[in-house]
């Protein structure tokens, strides 16, 4: 039995697709280098790879029966006096609240005043608006040049003489030497009043 098809079972090709295969000329293909190319892995690929080869290396070779069996122990803390005083006092107010009345309140009329202004306060605003608008209003153009003179006063004789005789008595306060004093000695003296004296003390 033979394995090839009729001619009429084999599959239709396009005409335009058979007019296109039988006028191919390789003639009309470009030339193209086929390059190669090896990415190697960075620095930190490498690292993560040693990790995770490292993490499933532990995981594999993990032992249940070397863990320590542990008890948990809960801890019940109690709240303390002042803990419980202060949620009593925010039920009470949560409660007051809630529970209020709005019809126990008394009707009331509201009253809008309106402070005119005191005639110092008129005064003062108006010298505060009259210096802004001579302030923002003033004109450049009207002022004249001037230009400004600087004056050098020298020192008359007199403070010239003062200065020196200052200096010099500072110079010898500071330079001053204790060491050419002479040694003295101090007597207290106290004269008794005469007889004349003590008579008119007595008449006065």
């Amino acid at each position: 039995m033979s394995s090839e098809c009729a001619l009429k079972d084999l599959p239709k090709v396009d005409s335009v697709l058979k007019e296109q295969l039988e006028g191919f000329s390789p003639d009309k293909l470009k030339k193209t280098e086929t390059e190669e190319k090896h990415a190697l892995p960075t620095k930190e690929d490498v690292e993560q790879e040693k990790h995770h080869n490292e993490l499933m290396h532990d995981i594999t070779e993990f032992r249940g029966e070397r863990l320590k069996r542990t008890s948990t122990s809960e801890h019940i803390v109690l709240p303390t006096a002042q803990d419980v005083e202060a949620e009593k006092q925010a039920k009470a107010h949560l409660q007051a609240v809630e529970g209020f009345n709005a019809a126990n309140l008394k009707h009331t009329d509201t009253k809008e005043k309106i402070v005119l202004p005191a005639k110092e306060d008129i005064e003062k605003e108006k010298t505060h608006q009259s210096i802004f608008q001579g302030v923002t209003g003033f004109d450049k153009s009207q002022m004249r040049h001037a230009e400004t003179e600087e004056k050098v006063t020298l020192p008359a004789k007199e403070d010239i003489d003062a200065e020196k005789g200052q200096q010099a008595l500072r110079q010898g306060i500071e330079g001053f030497n204790p060491s050419a004093l002479k040694k003295t000695e101090t007597q207290e003296k106290n004269p008794l009043p005469t007889k004349e004296i003590i008579e008119q003390e007595k008449n006065s």
